[in-house]
């Protein structure tokens, strides 16, 4: 998210003239954005990756560790939990949350979308929330193609991003508020990209109060 209007910081490495907030910051902006569901919509969201118990997931862009620590409980402690961005402050503030009792264990890696450093075929589901809008559109489908490859034949994606108002002043909030990327986001370009990357795309749908999500499997 364009967060450079709420703090002061070195530029994402994925965000060309983004700031990266503090992640206290991250947390209070994510909480005011979704008006008191948040954890409602992060625990539907866990739910559509199709993670079982005992699966090895990946969250890319994971920033704060919000739906990671969500997935870790989807898939329990017989399940791994990898997070990877690119900010490390983030990282160490992820590292330090709780996580709920019976949860699996979540580990946490510095690293860019377009160039995983992971095993090929090495994770059951892959997760992203809120991060493909960052990058620019020249490196999505290269993102996208990492995830196809760390994926196990047969696993999953689920890929969500923000659902921009469909009112004027909605739009104008938004734009203010959270910038461009995110006021202009083409969500109905995602099934396209995912497609393109190699996978089969099995459904779409809304999460309310603010995201769109696509699922898809790797076929081969």
């Amino acid at each position: 998210m364009n967060l450079g209007r709420l703090m002061q910081g070195k530029p994402h490495a994925d965000t060309p003239g983004v700031t990266i907030a503090t992640p206290r910051a991250y947390e209070l902006f994510g909480d005011v954005c979704f008006v008191g569901r948040r954890n409602r919509a992060f625990t539907r969201l866990a739910e559509l990756s199709g993670a079982e118990p005992g699966d090895r997931v990946l969250d890319v862009g994971c920033g704060t560790g919000y739906l990671t620590r969500h997935m870790a409980a989807r898939v329990g402690p017989d399940g791994t939990v990898t997070g990877v961005d690119p900010s490390p402050p983030v990282l160490d503030y992820a590292r330090r949350k709780k996580q709920r009792v019976g949860s699996a264990p979540c580990a946490y890696q510095e690293g860019i979308a377009e160039s995983l450093d992971l095993p090929d075929g090495s994770f059951d589901a892959v997760v992203t929330s809120l991060m493909l809008h960052h990058l620019p559109e020249e490196l999505r489908p290269a993102a996208l193609r990492e995830m196809h490859r760390v994926l196990r034949p047969g696993g999953r994606l689920l890929v969500v991003e923000f659902r921009p108002p469909k009112s004027r002043l909605g739009r104008r909030l938004v734009h203010g508020g959270a910038g461009h990327a995110m006021a202009h986001n083409r969500v109905d370009l995602l099934g396209g990209l995912i497609a393109d990357a190699g996978f089969e795309v099995g459904g779409h749908g809304d999460v309310r109060p603010w995201l769109s999500y696509v699922r898809a499997t790797r076929t081969r």
